[in-house]
């Protein structure tokens, strides 16, 4: 049987932690700033984690 490949796309945008949550960048930070209050362009700045209920998803795609 042959190894199971992470998913290209999965591996540019998730990092696993020590603690193996998986973390993610913001979305909504691409375009259409100028209507966003600096306070929420501040907090997209930001890391966050996955979802709990995307997490087996982001796994099974990252071969965790």
């Amino acid at each position: 049987m042959p190894k199971m490949k992470t998913h290209s796309g999965a591996k540019k945008r998730f990092k696993v932690t020590g603690s193996g949550k998986i973390k993610r960048n913001a979305a909504y930070k691409r375009h259409l700033m100028r209507k966003k209050t600096k306070s929420q362009k501040r907090r997209l700045n930001q890391d966050t984690f996955v979802h709990d209920a995307d997490l087996s998803i982001a796994r099974r795609l990252l071969c965790i």
